[in-house]
Protein backbone atom coordinates (compact mmCIF):
# COMPACT_ATOMS: atom_id res chain seq x y z
CA UNK A 1 0.00 0.00 0.00
CA UNK A 2 1.39 3.71 -0.88
CA UNK A 3 2.52 5.11 2.13
CA UNK A 4 0.71 8.15 1.61
CA UNK A 5 -2.41 6.51 0.84
CA UNK A 6 -1.84 4.56 4.41
CA UNK A 7 -1.52 8.12 6.13
CA UNK A 8 -4.95 9.08 4.59
CA UNK A 9 -6.63 6.00 6.47
CA UNK A 10 -5.31 6.66 9.27
CA UNK A 11 -5.91 9.87 9.79
CA UNK A 12 -9.76 9.50 8.61
CA UNK A 13 -10.81 6.69 10.59
CA UNK A 14 -13.37 8.33 12.76
CA UNK A 15 -13.43 8.55 16.43
CA UNK A 16 -16.47 7.10 18.66
CA UNK A 17 -18.53 9.72 19.28
CA UNK A 18 -18.19 10.68 22.84
CA UNK A 19 -21.55 12.00 24.57
CA UNK A 20 -23.56 10.55 21.90
CA UNK A 21 -25.73 7.67 20.92
CA UNK A 22 -26.05 6.11 24.41
CA UNK A 23 -29.71 5.83 25.59
CA UNK A 24 -29.36 5.92 28.80
CA UNK A 25 -27.13 9.35 29.06
CA UNK A 26 -28.35 12.04 31.65
CA UNK A 27 -27.77 15.77 31.65
CA UNK A 28 -24.02 15.99 33.95
CA UNK A 29 -24.37 19.11 35.58
CA UNK A 30 -20.92 20.46 36.97
CA UNK A 31 -20.79 25.17 36.37
CA UNK A 32 -24.17 25.07 35.09
CA UNK A 33 -27.21 23.74 37.41
CA UNK A 34 -29.64 24.00 34.47
CA UNK A 35 -30.50 23.62 31.02
CA UNK A 36 -31.14 26.99 30.01
CA UNK A 37 -27.44 28.17 30.36
CA UNK A 38 -27.82 26.44 26.69
CA UNK A 39 -31.18 26.85 25.46
CA UNK A 40 -34.41 28.80 26.51
CA UNK A 41 -37.53 27.73 25.10
CA UNK A 42 -38.43 30.71 22.25
CA UNK A 43 -42.49 30.70 23.32
CA UNK A 44 -42.64 33.53 21.14
CA UNK A 45 -40.68 31.85 17.93
CA UNK A 46 -44.01 32.78 15.66
CA UNK A 47 -43.45 36.41 16.32
CA UNK A 48 -39.35 36.63 16.40
CA UNK A 49 -37.78 39.23 14.30
CA UNK A 50 -35.27 37.68 11.99
CA UNK A 51 -34.21 40.68 10.40
CA UNK A 52 -32.86 42.44 13.46
CA UNK A 53 -32.16 39.22 15.57
CA UNK A 54 -31.19 38.67 19.39
CA UNK A 55 -29.84 42.74 19.69
CA UNK A 56 -33.49 43.85 18.05
CA UNK A 57 -33.90 47.18 16.37
CA UNK A 58 -33.46 49.25 19.35
CA UNK A 59 -29.41 48.08 19.50
CA UNK A 60 -28.24 48.29 16.42
CA UNK A 61 -24.95 50.20 16.05
CA UNK A 62 -25.47 53.74 15.80
CA UNK A 63 -22.95 56.44 13.53
CA UNK A 64 -20.82 57.97 13.61
CA UNK A 65 -18.35 54.85 14.26
CA UNK A 66 -14.51 55.87 15.87
CA UNK A 67 -11.74 52.91 14.98
CA UNK A 68 -10.07 51.71 18.51
CA UNK A 69 -7.84 48.37 17.26
CA UNK A 70 -6.90 45.53 15.04
CA UNK A 71 -8.11 42.09 16.14
CA UNK A 72 -5.55 39.24 14.84
CA UNK A 73 -7.54 36.32 16.27
CA UNK A 74 -8.64 33.99 13.97
CA UNK A 75 -8.66 33.41 9.96
CA UNK A 76 -10.57 36.60 9.07
CA UNK A 77 -9.75 40.24 9.38
CA UNK A 78 -11.19 42.31 12.28
CA UNK A 79 -11.29 45.24 14.05
CA UNK A 80 -13.25 46.70 16.87
CA UNK A 81 -14.56 50.06 16.71
CA UNK A 82 -17.33 52.30 19.07
CA UNK A 83 -19.99 53.87 18.28
CA UNK A 84 -22.12 57.23 19.21
CA UNK A 85 -23.18 55.51 22.46
CA UNK A 86 -20.04 54.54 23.62
CA UNK A 87 -21.04 50.66 22.49
CA UNK A 88 -17.72 48.93 21.07
CA UNK A 89 -18.60 46.60 18.02
CA UNK A 90 -16.28 43.83 16.70
CA UNK A 91 -16.13 44.49 12.97
CA UNK A 92 -15.99 41.93 10.40
CA UNK A 93 -14.22 41.70 7.17
CA UNK A 94 -14.71 39.25 3.90
CA UNK A 95 -16.42 36.15 3.26
CA UNK A 96 -18.21 35.26 6.62
CA UNK A 97 -19.67 38.51 7.55
CA UNK A 98 -22.88 37.85 4.95
CA UNK A 99 -22.99 33.91 6.08
CA UNK A 100 -22.50 34.94 10.09
CA UNK A 101 -25.24 37.05 9.84
CA UNK A 102 -27.87 34.85 8.88
CA UNK A 103 -26.97 31.72 10.70
CA UNK A 104 -27.44 33.88 14.28
CA UNK A 105 -30.59 34.06 13.73
CA UNK A 106 -31.97 30.76 13.13
CA UNK A 107 -29.58 29.84 16.18
CA UNK A 108 -31.61 32.59 18.23
CA UNK A 109 -34.58 31.46 16.60
CA UNK A 110 -34.65 28.02 18.32
CA UNK A 111 -34.13 29.15 21.50
CA UNK A 112 -30.10 28.97 21.75
CA UNK A 113 -27.71 32.20 22.87
CA UNK A 114 -25.62 33.86 20.02
CA UNK A 115 -24.02 37.34 19.85
CA UNK A 116 -25.71 40.11 18.84
CA UNK A 117 -24.73 40.45 15.09
CA UNK A 118 -25.58 43.12 12.40
CA UNK A 119 -24.87 43.65 8.37
CA UNK A 120 -24.14 46.74 6.98
CA UNK A 121 -23.37 47.08 3.49
CA UNK A 122 -20.89 50.31 4.06
CA UNK A 123 -19.34 51.44 7.11
CA UNK A 124 -17.53 54.54 7.36
CA UNK A 125 -15.02 54.46 10.36
CA UNK A 126 -13.20 57.65 11.76
CA UNK A 127 -9.37 57.47 12.13
CA UNK A 128 -9.16 54.55 10.66
CA UNK A 129 -5.95 52.96 10.91
CA UNK A 130 -3.99 50.71 8.27
CA UNK A 131 -4.77 47.43 9.18
CA UNK A 132 -2.31 44.55 8.59
CA UNK A 133 -4.82 42.07 7.64
CA UNK A 134 -7.61 43.12 5.14
CA UNK A 135 -6.36 46.72 4.31
CA UNK A 136 -7.53 45.72 0.37
CA UNK A 137 -10.87 45.84 1.90
CA UNK A 138 -10.55 49.21 2.89
CA UNK A 139 -11.50 52.36 0.73
CA UNK A 140 -10.50 55.92 1.13
CA UNK A 141 -12.07 57.30 3.78
CA UNK A 142 -12.51 54.95 5.82
CA UNK A 143 -15.34 53.04 4.34
CA UNK A 144 -15.14 49.17 4.31
CA UNK A 145 -18.44 47.37 2.90
CA UNK A 146 -20.53 44.42 3.66
CA UNK A 147 -19.28 43.94 6.84
CA UNK A 148 -20.62 41.82 10.34
CA UNK A 149 -20.63 44.09 13.64
CA UNK A 150 -20.55 42.22 16.44
CA UNK A 151 -21.65 43.73 20.21
CA UNK A 152 -18.86 43.81 22.74
CA UNK A 153 -21.28 44.55 25.96
CA UNK A 154 -19.81 45.54 28.73
CA UNK A 155 -21.55 43.70 31.47
CA UNK A 156 -20.84 40.37 29.84
CA UNK A 157 -17.31 38.75 29.49
CA UNK A 158 -15.97 35.25 28.27
CA UNK A 159 -15.44 33.28 31.17
CA UNK A 160 -13.85 30.28 29.07
CA UNK A 161 -14.53 28.04 26.44
CA UNK A 162 -16.75 24.61 26.24
CA UNK A 163 -15.71 21.45 24.62
CA UNK A 164 -18.62 19.20 22.59
CA UNK A 165 -16.88 16.63 24.29
CA UNK A 166 -16.89 17.37 27.12
CA UNK A 167 -20.23 19.54 28.47
CA UNK A 168 -22.52 19.80 31.00
CA UNK A 169 -25.18 19.25 28.66
CA UNK A 170 -23.83 16.31 26.33
CA UNK A 171 -26.25 13.86 25.27
CA UNK A 172 -29.59 16.08 25.82
CA UNK A 173 -32.30 17.19 23.66
CA UNK A 174 -30.99 20.70 23.56
CA UNK A 175 -27.54 19.55 22.92
CA UNK A 176 -28.81 17.19 20.17
CA UNK A 177 -31.04 19.68 18.61
CA UNK A 178 -27.83 22.51 18.58
CA UNK A 179 -26.14 19.79 16.52
CA UNK A 180 -28.39 19.40 14.26
CA UNK A 181 -28.70 23.31 13.79
CA UNK A 182 -25.17 23.04 12.94
CA UNK A 183 -26.03 20.93 9.78
CA UNK A 184 -28.77 22.32 9.08
CA UNK A 185 -26.20 25.52 8.45
CA UNK A 186 -23.84 23.98 7.21
CA UNK A 187 -21.48 25.27 9.86
CA UNK A 188 -18.60 22.80 9.41
CA UNK A 189 -15.90 25.22 11.70
CA UNK A 190 -16.93 23.34 15.20
CA UNK A 191 -13.26 23.35 16.87
CA UNK A 192 -14.01 23.98 20.33
CA UNK A 193 -12.25 27.69 20.33
CA UNK A 194 -15.68 28.70 18.16
CA UNK A 195 -17.25 28.02 21.77
CA UNK A 196 -17.39 30.53 24.33
CA UNK A 197 -19.02 30.64 28.24
CA UNK A 198 -19.95 33.94 29.30
CA UNK A 199 -21.01 35.45 32.16
CA UNK A 200 -23.87 37.38 32.48
CA UNK A 201 -24.92 38.60 35.54
CA UNK A 202 -23.20 36.35 37.22
CA UNK A 203 -24.58 33.19 35.55
CA UNK A 204 -22.77 31.07 32.98
CA UNK A 205 -24.00 30.80 29.40
CA UNK A 206 -22.83 28.39 26.60
CA UNK A 207 -23.14 29.46 23.20
CA UNK A 208 -21.36 28.49 19.58
CA UNK A 209 -19.72 32.34 19.17
CA UNK A 210 -18.38 31.81 15.93
CA UNK A 211 -20.98 30.54 12.50
CA UNK A 212 -18.96 32.25 10.08
CA UNK A 213 -18.43 29.22 8.34
CA UNK A 214 -22.09 28.72 7.09
CA UNK A 215 -24.37 27.94 4.06
CA UNK A 216 -21.20 26.55 1.81
CA UNK A 217 -19.64 23.86 1.43
CA UNK A 218 -20.24 20.28 4.88
CA UNK A 219 -16.40 21.06 5.22
CA UNK A 220 -13.62 23.17 4.32
CA UNK A 221 -13.34 23.07 0.72
CA UNK A 222 -10.29 24.35 -1.42
CA UNK A 223 -11.17 27.92 -0.66
CA UNK A 224 -12.95 30.06 1.64
CA UNK A 225 -14.82 31.85 -0.89
CA UNK A 226 -16.00 27.85 -1.89
CA UNK A 227 -16.88 27.27 1.60
CA UNK A 228 -19.01 29.99 3.49
CA UNK A 229 -21.95 31.71 2.31
CA UNK A 230 -21.89 29.81 -1.51
CA UNK A 231 -25.47 29.80 -2.33
CA UNK A 232 -24.49 27.06 -5.15
CA UNK A 233 -22.30 24.94 -2.92
CA UNK A 234 -25.03 25.25 0.06
CA UNK A 235 -27.77 24.04 -2.06
CA UNK A 236 -26.73 21.51 -4.25
CA UNK A 237 -24.43 19.87 -0.25
CA UNK A 238 -26.22 17.09 1.09
CA UNK A 239 -27.66 16.99 4.76
CA UNK A 240 -29.12 13.83 6.09
CA UNK A 241 -27.00 11.08 4.87
CA UNK A 242 -28.35 7.78 7.22
CA UNK A 243 -30.89 6.97 8.77
CA UNK A 244 -30.55 3.88 10.88
CA UNK A 245 -33.00 2.60 13.87
CA UNK A 246 -33.14 5.25 16.17
CA UNK A 247 -30.58 7.45 14.58
CA UNK A 248 -29.69 9.94 12.17
CA UNK A 249 -26.39 10.57 10.16
CA UNK A 250 -25.68 14.37 8.79
CA UNK A 251 -23.17 15.07 6.40
CA UNK A 252 -22.03 18.20 8.71
CA UNK A 253 -19.15 18.60 9.50
CA UNK A 254 -17.38 16.62 7.07
CA UNK A 255 -13.61 15.91 6.62
CA UNK A 256 -11.91 18.76 4.51
CA UNK A 257 -11.02 18.44 0.92
CA UNK A 258 -8.19 16.05 0.35
CA UNK A 259 -5.97 18.63 -0.80
CA UNK A 260 -5.85 19.73 2.85
CA UNK A 261 -3.65 17.28 3.58
CA UNK A 262 -1.18 19.26 2.71
CA UNK A 263 -1.81 20.81 6.45
CA UNK A 264 -1.75 17.43 7.95
CA UNK A 265 -2.36 18.30 11.57
CA UNK A 266 -5.36 20.99 10.46
CA UNK A 267 -6.48 18.12 8.65
CA UNK A 268 -6.53 15.80 11.18
CA UNK A 269 -8.35 18.01 13.94
CA UNK A 270 -11.00 18.55 11.31
CA UNK A 271 -11.52 14.77 10.25
CA UNK A 272 -12.25 13.78 14.30
CA UNK A 273 -15.16 16.67 14.31
CA UNK A 274 -17.27 14.70 11.79
CA UNK A 275 -19.19 12.58 14.98
CA UNK A 276 -20.69 16.03 16.02
CA UNK A 277 -23.28 15.59 13.56
CA UNK A 278 -23.76 11.75 13.70
CA UNK A 279 -25.72 9.42 15.66
CA UNK A 280 -28.10 12.30 16.84
CA UNK A 281 -30.92 10.35 18.30
CA UNK A 282 -33.95 10.92 15.58
CA UNK A 283 -36.80 11.91 18.42
CA UNK A 284 -34.50 15.37 18.82
CA UNK A 285 -33.81 15.75 14.98
CA UNK A 286 -37.91 15.78 14.65
CA UNK A 287 -37.97 17.95 18.03
CA UNK A 288 -35.92 20.82 16.48
CA UNK A 289 -37.28 20.64 13.23
CA UNK A 290 -40.53 20.62 14.36
CA UNK A 291 -39.43 23.72 16.32
CA UNK A 292 -38.06 25.43 13.49
CA UNK A 293 -41.07 24.45 11.31
CA UNK A 294 -42.84 27.37 13.12
CA UNK A 295 -41.19 29.70 11.46
CA UNK A 296 -43.07 31.55 8.77
CA UNK A 297 -42.20 32.02 4.88
CA UNK A 298 -41.12 35.71 5.74
CA UNK A 299 -39.10 35.19 9.24
CA UNK A 300 -36.78 32.97 7.40
CA UNK A 301 -36.58 35.05 4.33
CA UNK A 302 -35.78 38.17 6.77
CA UNK A 303 -32.80 35.90 8.03
CA UNK A 304 -31.20 36.25 4.78
CA UNK A 305 -32.22 40.28 3.94
CA UNK A 306 -30.42 40.65 7.29
CA UNK A 307 -27.49 39.39 5.87
CA UNK A 308 -27.09 41.62 2.98
CA UNK A 309 -28.21 39.26 0.16
CA UNK A 310 -29.91 40.21 -3.17
CA UNK A 311 -33.66 39.29 -3.65
CA UNK A 312 -32.65 36.12 -5.92
CA UNK A 313 -30.27 34.82 -2.87
CA UNK A 314 -32.41 35.46 -0.31
CA UNK A 315 -35.40 33.40 -1.84
CA UNK A 316 -32.94 30.57 -2.74
CA UNK A 317 -31.01 30.06 0.39
CA UNK A 318 -34.55 30.26 1.84
CA UNK A 319 -35.96 27.57 -0.33
CA UNK A 320 -32.97 25.24 0.57
CA UNK A 321 -33.60 25.96 4.11
CA UNK A 322 -37.18 25.00 4.21
CA UNK A 323 -36.75 21.91 2.71
CA UNK A 324 -34.19 20.99 5.45
CA UNK A 325 -36.64 21.48 7.85
CA UNK A 326 -39.10 19.66 5.91
CA UNK A 327 -37.07 16.56 6.20
CA UNK A 328 -36.50 16.94 9.63
CA UNK A 329 -39.77 16.68 10.40
CA UNK A 330 -40.31 13.49 8.11
CA UNK A 331 -37.91 11.62 9.63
Amino acid sequence: MPRYLALVLIVTLPLPAIGAGKKDLQLRVSSVSAIDALWRDPLDIRSRDLFYGAGGSQDQPHGPFTFLKEDMNGTNPKFTIRDADGVKWKVKLGVEARPETAASRFVWAAGYFVDDDYFLPQLTVEKMSRLRRGQHLVTPGGVVHNVRLKREPKDEKKAGEWSWRDDPFAGTRQWNGLRVIMALINNWDLKDENNAIRDIDGHPVYLVSDLGASFGTTGFDLTHAQSKGNLHNYERSRFITKVSGEYVNFATPSRPALIRLFVLPEFIRRTHLEWIGRRIPLADARWIGQLLARLSNDQVQSAFRAAGYDPAEVQRFSTAIEKRIAELNKL
